[in-house]
């Protein structure tokens, strides 16, 4: 993954500072620089590594390794093989880039996209969308879950009927790599989550008190978005302190989170930050901070939805965020399908390591999440 210049310059910066060669001595320095330092230290060197494992504690692939020859793309055009998308839910940036990566790729190797579901977060509806796309006979089906429990049963029936299976970031319950399913493609979660810890402490000085919205559900990769802020902010930045944390289950995460962070912030009217765990449940934090007049409020996300980095690209409340990037997770799937359909041997997980974005990078950030030019209205929102 490319490393923004602003985050390998301010390493290579503190680097020089903490082995002497700086013209300032570290005695001299004030907290707030200390952590500035420290905290771009930091982000530098997540840029460049993967921190998480897989579901089942599987030591990640990077997915740079996952590559098709030229032989290998004639093999399986010459297949005319069907997939099917089946999401867990959908019409937000991160799935939508999701979705197009596997477009893509999937038209680079003949094969058809027959179906694209949404279960709007219902595992009903999900088990519903696998029964209907299995009757149109798809080798292949993408899809992440959205209960590891829930939907095991039919996604085990999917497997059964020799379809190839591939999923993003989780794995339901049961089911074996190797066996049952070829992969899980996942960004770093952990490292997002440490990612955005390190990018609220720099802007608060590294002190301060501040709340935590986390996705009350059993998922893997929101869980550990919430694992590596909270472990990061505790064991990094003891004078940070945690004073509440509250989890929301949707499907309204927006109005969800703007609730949360209404109380939150009428209960400590000196709170500094409030994190939220995805893009949408950040734009209900900006709202309830609106609302509030509370435009100082500092918050912290993940994924460069559209309106977070807008948001950034102004300069305004959302400080920054660790991105996935959605559409090389998208190609990454298709070609781990494709390696399946030849009898390749796979990798059973396989990640990308977190981008950090603040006000700074946005613009250039938004074109390596998603492969095409910042759109004119973020561009336009860009405040030098």
């Amino acid at each position: 993954m490319k490393l923004t210049y602003r985050f390998a310059a301010l390493a290579a910066a503190a680097a020089l500072t903490v082995t002497g060669c700086s013209a300032t001595s570290t005695s001299t320095a004030t907290e707030d620089t200390g952590t500035t330092e420290k905290a771009d230290a930091a982000l530098a060197k997540i840029s460049e590594t993967v921190l998480s494992a897989g579901p089942n504690g599987e030591e990640a692939t990077p997915a740079s390794e996952i590559e098709l020859t030229e032989e290998d793309v004639a093999a399986v055009n010459a297949l005319g093989a069907k997939a099917a998308i089946v999401m867990h839910y959908g019409g937000n940036d991160w799935a939508n880039a999701q979705i197009d990566g596997l477009r893509s790729e999937f038209e680079r190797l003949g094969i058809e996209v027959t179906a694209v579901t949404d279960a709007n977060f219902k595992p009903d509806k999900q088990v519903s969308d696998l029964e209907t796309v299995m009757v149109q006979n798809p080798d292949i089906i993408v899809s992440i879950p959205t209960d590891p429990v829930a939907t095991s049963a039919a996604y085990k029936r999917v497997a059964d009927a020799g379809i190839k299976l591939v999923f993003m970031d989780n794995v339901p319950e049961g089911l074996t790599a190797g066996e049952d399913y070829a992969s899980v493609v996942s960004a770093d979660n952990y490292g997002n989550g440490v990612a955005s810890a390190h990018l609220m402490a720099r802007e608060l000085g590294g002190k301060g008190q501040i709340g935590v919205i986390y996705h009350e559900a059993d998922f893997f990769v929101t869980q550990q978005r919430y694992d590596g802020f909270k472990e990061t902010i505790t064991s990094e930045y003891p004078d940070i302190e945690i004073v509440e944390e509250q989890g929301i289950a949707g499907p309204d995460f927006a109005g969800d989170a703007q609730g949360a962070a209404n109380a939150m912030i009428t209960q400590y009217p000196t709170l500094g930050g409030i994190w939220a765990v995805w893009d949408v449940p950040a734009e209900g934090v900006m709202a309830a901070a609106r609302a509030a007049g509370r435009t100082d409020l500092k918050i912290a996300t993940e994924d460069l939805g559209k309106n977070v980095a807008i948001a950034l690209a102004k300069d305004e409340l959302v400080i920054g965020l660790g991105a996935q990037v959605p559409f090389d997770q998208g190609v990454t799937e298709a070609r781990l399908a494709a390696m399946a359909m030849l009898g390749q041997e796979t990798p059973p997980y396989v990640a990308l390591s977190s981008l950090p974005v603040d006000h700074e990078n946005v613009l250039e950030a938004w074109e390596q999440v998603y492969h095409e030019e910042a759109p004119q209205d973020l561009r336009d929102s860009y405040k030098d």
